[in-house]
């Protein structure tokens, strides 16, 4: 009882507080406000771009063309040979026949060439549609099923889908550096910051002291303060998060550019951001308050 009761009483001193040196916890604000910012389109970014990453590896195909003197009970061998690969997620097989009808389907150019052509003659070759689950490892699963039996030619759109996937990773990286960076720039700032509020006050920890007070109970009202700025900082990065994104999703219809890239839904994603940002901004105010106290409770 006792605990809620000094907890109570902190909250309450930690609101005088922030209202009693507004300037300075302005500047607080203000500070963790354009981090924040920073940070949030940093978080954004890196999340659509792990999501671009994802639908790309999710079309990433392995075509496998047979030979086309292969039986009907070979092609069932390689079929439970492609199954049995570790990295394969799923797979069609599709007959000649089959190849033959869904591009006549496509196509009236393919229709009037193939309509020359009957199942013996065809130059089409029975096929495996192969998705792999790590796309990293799309190149050694591709020369597996190549040295199978029965195996003409696999295709998997090699050199470029290397690229793309060293990009894509190399980006991702990048984002996840800058986010990092980003919040131990926020934290030092906070700091720093809240370091000249609390310098402000000194007198009024080494009364403290002196009265007797312990280090829990000098600290907690500063760390509650400093989750309070941390709280008031999130709340204009959460405002451009969340009306922000939708904006520019809806600008570019969920697409960057082409179909190939598409935007993460804003719904629950700016949800999501604007959580991460408000811990982020309570997390970074409360240990900015912690580490500048720290110093004044010295022995």
């Amino acid at each position: 009882m006792k605990l809620f009761r000094m907890i109570g009483r902190s909250i309450r001193d930690a609101f005088k507080s922030v209202i009693r040196n507004f300037s300075l916890s302005l500047a607080s604000i203000s500070c963790i406000t354009i981090t924040l910012i920073i940070v949030a389109i940093a978080i954004m970014a890196s999340l659509n771009v792990k999501n671009f990453t994802t639908e790309i590896e999710k079309d990433m195909t392995i075509v496998v063309f047979l030979d086309s003197s292969t039986t009907e009970e070979e092609a069932k061998e390689v079929e439970e040979k492609i199954k049995n690969l570790d990295n394969v997620s799923e797979y069609t097989y599709q007959t000649k026949k089959e190849v033959k009808e869904m591009m006549q389907e496509e196509s009236e150019v393919f229709k009037e060439v193939l309509d020359n052509f009957d199942d013996e003659s065809s130059p089409l070759k029975d096929t495996f549609q192969v998705k792999v689950e790590e796309v990293l490892f799309i190149k050694s699963t591709a020369k597996q099923i190549e040295n199978m039996d029965h195996v003409s030619v696999v295709r998997y759109g090699e050199g470029m889908v290397d690229k793309m996937v060293s990009a894509f990773t190399s980006i991702e990286k990048v984002t996840y550096g800058v986010v990092i960076a980003l919040v131990l720039v926020t934290l030092f700032l906070i700091i720093n910051t809240i370091k000249l509020t609390i310098s402000a006050r000194k007198k009024e920890i080494g009364i403290m002291r002196l009265v007797g007070a312990s280090n829990f109970t000098i600290k907690t009202p500063f760390i509650i303060e400093g989750m309070i700025l941390g709280m008031f900082g999130s709340i204009i990065p959460i405002i451009i998060t969340t009306y922000g994104y939708m904006a520019f999703y809806n600008h570019f219809d969920g697409y960057l550019y082409s179909e190939l890239i598409k935007l993460v839904s804003p719904e629950p994603f700016i949800y999501q951001v604007s959580l991460i940002v408000l811990g982020v901004g309570i997390l970074v105010g409360m240990i900015g308050s912690s580490g500048a106290v720290r110093k004044y409770l010295k022995v």
